[in-house]
């Protein structure tokens, strides 16, 4: 397959960039290439596509369904519940629904940790996306359902190569407070013999902090440093209740760290994360939404909108975290943190590109990308989305759009009515 689009604004010039295959072959003025597909630049400028660090994608089906609780009750009374009765079929649909609000939004990787692995993945093969899969993994220090998630780990791992090199097994142990040392360990030392990233839950509340210094006497980075668990493979998100000894550790790994503003001020964790003292150490930072019944959308640019007020607000500064820096976390530095080809537009890359509509208000005058992106616009503005190669998404249209949604909304409903019979 091979695209041609034609004089797109690019780095404040029009150019012409040549797709063949899954990546980006030339990059001129008024390319005279043969392709089979011609997609028109006029009117748009072409950024790369976003990087989602933190999702639990099928999370779409209990969107809207239980907000404005206490994070405690909020779980234990109607999140765990639901999910206790949720199938692959339910994962998959719910998935396929967070791929399509990802591709309409300018996202083509997510990285997910949720229940049936299989579900997920098939979704995200269909649509045509990238994303780091990850089963949830939660023995509750029950030797039985170490040995459980253990093999079961291994049997996905062993069936991920079915799928297409744009659906990456991962490794989701949940957090130090579901997961025991053993399973940890486990997950450390498979990680580093398959070359695997491990997603993990830290440092998301005090309470977990507490928990951690009364079981452990120490606090939750230390301990994970402890028991052999950290490095470069880890992508570690929220992370808001460091100190900076903490801080200092993750650096000396190498750990990815995800932020993630909405999901943290919506379930009101209590403290802020600490982004200039982790940019300062030179700590790889991205951006992630988390899951939709905590946010309660995939859009990125939204994300990093609340990101990059939060900090100047919380920080008493207008300069800190600026567009361009915000943009370059859901952009390169995503990219970066989960060793993808993509994340700047160049020659030789991935051909994971969105197409933004300039010809809307919120983007009008437009003096400054970078600004008009972070701090005026929405996903709602990226008219073409392509990924791998292929366009997925044309004129705000994706194929099969309206049945997904019909699909989904029968089975989130089908969903509740089971769980709550």
């Amino acid at each position: 397959m091979s695209i041609l689009v034609k004089g797109v604004g690019l780095n404040g010039e029009k150019k012409d960039i040549y797709i063949e295959g899954n990546r980006i072959k030339e990059i001129g003025d008024h390319l005279k290439i043969q392709a089979e597909e011609v997609i028109s630049g006029q009117g748009k400028v072409a950024v790369p596509s976003f990087v989602n660090g933190h999702t639990h994608a099928a999370m779409t089906l209990l969107r809207g369904y239980a907000d404005d609780m206490p994070l405690k009750e909020w779980l234990e009374t109607k999140i765990w519940v639901i999910e206790a009765h949720m199938t692959e079929e339910d994962i998959y649909w719910g998935t396929k629904l967070a791929c399509l609000e990802m591709i309409k939004t300018g996202t083509t990787f997510f990285n997910d940790m949720y229940w049936h692995w299989r579900g997920t993945a098939r979704a995200v093969q269909e649509m045509g996306i990238r994303a780091a899969v990850s089963a949830v993994f939660i023995d509750l220090f029950d030797e039985a359902k170490t040995k459980e998630q253990i093999e079961l780990n291994e049997q996905l791992f062993a069936a991920s190569g079915d799928f297409a090199p744009r659906v990456i097994f991962t490794l989701g142990p949940h957090a130090i407070y579901t997961v025991s040392e053993k399973a940890l360990r486990w997950c450390a030392e498979f990680a580093r013999e398959k070359g695997l990233l491990i997603h993990i839950h830290l440092s998301e509340t005090e309470e977990e902090v507490q928990g951690c210094l009364r079981d452990h006497g120490v606090r939750p980075v230390h301990y994970l440093e402890q028991i052999g668990f950290l490095g470069p493979h880890v992508v570690a998100c929220h992370c808001v209740w460091l100190n900076d000894e903490e801080m200092d550790i993750l650096q000396a790994h190498g750990v990815r760290v995800v932020h993630n503003p909405i999901s943290n001020m919506k379930l009101t964790v209590g403290e802020v994360f600490p982004y200039p003292q982790l940019r300062q150490r030179g700590v790889g930072i991205s951006l992630g939404t988390d899951g939709c019944a905590s946010n309660n959308d995939l859009d990125m640019l939204e994300t990093a909108k609340f990101a990059s007020l939060l900090q100047k607000f919380h920080m008493g500064d207008p300069v800190v975290m600026p567009a361009q820096e915000t943009l370059e976390m859901i952009t390169s530095q995503g990219a970066q943190a989960f060793g993808l080809e993509c994340g700047t537009i160049e020659k030789g890359k991935w051909a994971d590109i969105s197409l933004v509509d300039l010809n809307r208000p919120q983007l009008t005058p437009h003096f400054h990308l970078d600004s008009d992106l972070i701090y005026a616009a929405s996903g709602s503005c990226i008219d073409t989305l392509i990924c791998d190669g292929k366009v997925l998404m044309r004129g705000r249209r994706v194929e099969g759009e309206d049945e997904i949604m019909a699909k989904t909304r029968e089975v989130a409903f089908d969903l509740i009515r089971r769980a709550t019979l």
